[in-house]
């Protein structure tokens, strides 16, 4: 997605350790008409899927789930990161890795959303090692939902979570796949 790769390189900051900061637009503060056509072209790619439910993880992939979801006009989900008083009864939990927190977490959602009904397209904001998308597969499994496929906005193609998704022959769609950061030099992009 050209937009998107045009704004990483006029907003984005790489920092050291491959992080690579979209805060100013993506998913901290969020430019809503940015986010909407973000949306957009997640549901020109996954047109006819007929995605029943949107999946994510809190907190960064919620905005983007949120505005996603109004093209498909599905409801989000979002798994948490914590157990709460809020999340009564029966529960799908899985552990995930965050390479940005460089910490595991096990994240839960409520089985009374999400069940063998449901079509699930997931979306993100970031794949690098894919450990928070292999959570999210494992609970979309658990509930015995179908899974639709997973959008992300960014990936880094340097890391190696995005061949894994593919080689496991799950459908993934990046906006942007980076191939290589530099603190100096910004950002590049794979053709």
């Amino acid at each position: 997605m050209k937009l998107l790769e045009e704004r990483i390189q006029r907003d984005g900051v790489v920092k050291e350790g491959n992080v690579l900061k979209v805060d100013s637009f993506l998913n901290h503060q969020m430019d809503i008409a940015f986010l909407e056509e973000i949306g957009k072209e997640f549901k020109r790619r996954f047109e006819g899927e007929k995605i029943t439910k949107i999946l994510t993880i809190e907190a960064s992939g919620i905005g983007i789930a949120c505005i996603t979801a109004r093209y498909f006009q599905v409801p989000v989900l979002f798994a948490k990161k914590t157990q709460t008083k809020n999340i009564a009864g029966e529960v799908y939990t899985s552990k995930v890795e965050s390479f940005t927190h460089g910490k595991v977490y096990d994240i839960i959602v409520s089985r009374q959303f999400l069940d063998s009904g449901d079509r699930v397209l997931i979306i993100d904001d970031f794949l690098a090692n894919g450990k928070a998308l292999m959570g999210l597969f494992d609970i979309v499994t658990q509930a015995g939902a179908s899974l639709a496929g997973a959008g992300i906005v960014i990936e880094k193609g340097f890391q190696p979570g995005g061949q894994m998704i593919r080689d496991m022959g799950i459908r993934l769609e990046s906006l942007a796949i980076i191939e290589s950061m530099d603190e100096q030099t910004g950002c590049t992009f794979r053709k």
